[in-house]
């Protein structure tokens, strides 16, 4: 039964997903309200269900808290869907720590990260309000160690991060005034979806993998004589 609920699930954020992008390429605002705020419960329930860890659900709940505030236009909207943000990807930190992982790692990685968190937020700072710098800067430092904690669970999970980078990016550049790419609503939105989707599966791959042994060994012990 459980796996039927988890296909249930994902193609339910499947479409929810698609209804959501169809509306921003389409100019439907209410596709866009209806559809927004069911795409992260629903991650989270399949994730849930698939026997994720807490800190996974947690993260995608906080995401999910993120993206309600981000819907409203007031102005402390924006620190509020941050702080919720921040505190997924801290979820998100805790548990890529807590992965034990034997893959190699590159030595310019950290590197390249710190370069990019630098770079980005030396360009974005002149064009930010003054009172989102700090708080934008501070965020950019959580968001750039999560999508670097990301590849220690490997290629999925690592695209993941990157894209949630890419995706947060393309918020930041918005509010600092910067020349936006045409439906720029429509990028922010695919590329964050895919995001938590990748990072979902990159948690949930590895799992599936321990898991695979030990129920083959529980399997084995139990048809022993």
């Amino acid at each position: 039964m459980t796996p039927r609920v988890a296909r249930v699930l994902l193609v339910g954020f499947a479409l929810t997903a698609a209804v959501d992008l169809f509306s921003l390429l389409t100019g439907s605002d209410l596709g866009h309200q209806v559809a927004k705020p069911l795409l992260m419960p629903l991650l989270a329930v399949y994730a849930g269900v698939r026997g994720g860890p807490r800190l996974l659900v947690a993260a995608l709940l906080l995401g999910w808290c993120g993206d309600l505030a981000l819907m409203s236009d007031a102005d402390p909207a924006f620190l509020v869907g941050m702080a919720f943000f921040a505190a997924g990807h801290v979820c998100y930190l805790v548990l890529f720590g807590r992965t034990r992982t034997s893959r190699v790692r590159v030595a310019w990685l950290p590197g390249a990260y710190a370069t990019v968190l630098v770079v980005l937020v030396t360009l974005l700072w002149p064009g930010l309000p003054a009172g989102l710098r700090v708080p934008v800067a501070g965020y950019s430092l959580l968001l750039t160690a999560m999508a670097y904690g990301a590849t220690r669970l490997g290629p999925v999970a690592a695209l993941g991060g990157a894209l949630f980078m890419l995706s947060d990016t393309l918020i930041a550049t918005g509010v600092a005034d910067w020349p936006q790419p045409p439906r720029a609503d429509f990028w922010i939105m695919l590329t964050y979806v895919v995001a938590q989707f990748l990072l979902v599966r990159g948690v949930l791959g590895p799992l599936a993998a321990r898991r695979a042994p030990a129920a083959a060994y529980g399997e084995m012990r139990s048809t022993t004589p």
